[in-house]
């Protein structure tokens, strides 16, 4: 059967089949936002035990609600706005002077700063990668820093990342 996009009474596109299509025949329906599969919900995990998993989780929502940056013009940008709320950071950056820029914009603005200690981990958390159909990672793209400018929702794992920051200061 051949499909011809045409406008709908409310205006939007809609795709609508011939005539020769037989009325037993499946069809689609639109999917609304919000319904689907989101990014990366099924390796976030449910109850985080330890700090590592709760930023996990906090970098997860973040992206989810598009307040994430990552990268280190991205983040730079964001230091410098004051948008940012915390920056991630690896602790095996390539460039030791993205590093230094990095941590002195932080004490500059005084945005809080926690490191991880691997940049291809960072990367997946960020969401930098693809998730093959076992749920597993694949074709990770290295992240040396990230800095979240919401947060998303409260969770559990923010409440455990920010009281790590409490204890820190």
């Amino acid at each position: 059967t051949r499909r011809a996009p045409h406008r709908g009474p409310s205006g939007g596109v809609t795709n609508t089949t011939s005539q020769a299509m037989a009325d037993d025949a499946p069809t689609e329906t639109p999917m609304e936002v919000g319904e689907g599969p989101s990014l990366g919900e099924a390796d976030v995990p449910k109850e985080p035990l330890d700090l590592n998993s709760a930023l996990q989780m906090v970098l997860k929502k973040s992206l989810a609600h598009d307040g994430l940056a990552r990268g280190l013009h991205e983040v730079v940008r964001e230091i410098e706005r004051e948008g940012a709320q915390l920056v991630v950071l690896s602790e095996n950056c390539d460039q030791g002077d993205y590093k230094k820029l990095i941590e002195a914009l932080c004490h500059e603005k005084n945005v809080n700063l926690m490191t991880v200690p691997d940049k291809m981990q960072l990367g997946e958390w960020c969401g930098l990668c693809k998730i093959d159909a076992e749920g597993n990672a694949t074709a990770v793209v290295k992240c040396s820093a990230a800095a979240i400018r919401d947060f998303g929702e409260e969770t559990e794992g923010l409440a455990i990342v920010q009281a790590s920051l409490k204890t820190a200061e």
